[in-house]
């Protein structure tokens, strides 16, 4: 254990291991002696590649800021990241080497962030290469795929535009591929998965869209503050007006009753905040639809559908292209 970890306590050991066991959304008498046994047993780190396509880095971002367990505990002590175009000290030639070396070996858990474009390779190269066949060179040899992010799950914000991007199960379709999304990625989610894999050995159970189950299994409106006065029909339709400031947020656009995420339990922020209890409507950045079919984000759904019909009709949302 203490080969691993270096010299602390057992019992700031199986305090951590508890804290784990919560991010996977697990009780600590089910799962925590677990976890324990794996990490403090485990002969070496799984390798993991992290590739970076049509994207704003914000999931490399959110992932740094992990606070329980820290990120940098997650990077140096249990897992081994051998290419991360964005924390990573080398560039160039030694990058790419880098990433070649780990590929060959094969076995990794692979995360893909961003989106891969369809509509033409050069909307994305890394390397001198299409991002396209950089994924679909690991994804072949990885032993398990995360697509990390809205984007990498589903297309995101850049499928609203002309790169015809699609999210990593479009183009690997002989493994199963873990989307987490949301915009950026929860960093409890990736953590979560992550060590979810390295406790069992398997992927965790996941739903019709390939999210696991213990994230994204209830709605956002199911457990909503404002709940209430969506029941009452009370909805916000002046932000000025004092009178209204905790009512529910559907006429601003809120698409909590059709997004399911573990937001209002889990929060933002090491558990401080999120997007409804900030004054914002839920944006929908873990369902499939996000970005086009979600905007405009502050009108109700019934003007944003027309809106939306009325984009497409002029060609101002192309439809997303599978590469053939």
């Amino acid at each position: 254990m203490n080969r691993l970890l270096g010299e602390i306590s057992r019992r700031d050991f199986m305090k951590y291991c508890a804290t784990t066991a919560a991010v996977l959304g697990l009780s600590e008498l089910e799962f925590a002696t677990r976890v324990s046994e794996v990490l403090a047993a485990a002969p070496a780190k799984p390798p993991v590649i992290w590739l970076e396509g049509q994207d704003c880095a914000g999931c490399s971002i959110s992932f740094a800021g992990s606070l329980n367990p820290p990120f940098a505990s997650m990077i140096l002590d249990r897992v081994s990241v051998r290419y991360h175009e964005t924390i990573m000290a080398a560039s160039g030639h030694v990058a790419e080497a880098a990433y070649h070396e780990a590929v060959e070996a094969g076995g990794f858990v692979l995360g893909v962030e961003g989106s891969i474009p369809t509509a033409d390779d050069r909307f994305c190269m890394v390397g001198g290469r299409p991002f396209r066949e950089m994924v679909e060179e690991a994804g072949a040899k990885a032993a398990a795929i995360i697509a990390v992010g809205a984007c990498a799950a589903y297309g995101g914000i850049p499928a609203a535009g002309p790169t015809g991007a699609v999210g990593v199960s479009k183009i690997i379709k002989d493994k199963p591929v873990i989307n987490l999304p949301t915009c950026p990625v929860h960093c409890d989610h990736l953590i979560g998965t992550i060590l979810y894999y390295l406790t069992t050995g398997s992927v965790p159970p996941l739903d019709k869209l390939g999210r696991p189950k213990m994230y994204f299994g209830e709605l956002i409106h199911d457990n909503c503050r404002r709940r209430s006065y969506f029941d009452n029909e009370q909805f916000l339709t002046d932000w000025n007006d004092p009178a209204q400031k905790n009512w529910c947020l559907y006429e601003k656009g809120c698409k909590g009753p059709d997004t399911y995420a573990d937001c209002p339990v889990r929060r933002w922020n090491d558990g401080l905040n999120f997007c409804i209890d900030c004054g914002a409507g839920c944006m929908g950045c873990a369902e499939p639809g996000f970005y086009a079919e979600m905007s405009p984000l502050y009108t109700a759904e019934s003007e944003r559908s027309l809106n939306i019909m009325a984009r497409k009709a002029a060609g101002l949302i192309p439809p997303l292209k599978e590469k053939v």
